[in-house]
């Protein structure tokens, strides 16, 4: 999912993505520590998409707070 269809999100579909995102890279984690995965670069970029989910919401809370 890219920066774009992000923002296209409402902020219900906002906050459930980050929290499945979340899920799923505790998941990735786990099973990392207990076998190795096949592509571990899965972790790298499932940390990321959970960094573009939390900047877009603190994006729209800024903005919110601005316009008051």
């Amino acid at each position: 999912m890219n920066y774009e269809e992000i923002k296209e999100l409402t902020d219900k579909e906002l906050h459930g993505a980050l929290r499945d995102e979340r899920d799923h890279l505790q998941k990735l984690k786990f099973g990392h520590a207990v076998t190795q995965l096949e592509n571990p670069g899965k972790i790298t970029a499932s940390r990321r998409l959970v960094a573009r989910f939390l900047t877009e919401i603190n994006r729209r809370k800024k903005e919110i707070n601005k316009s008051n």
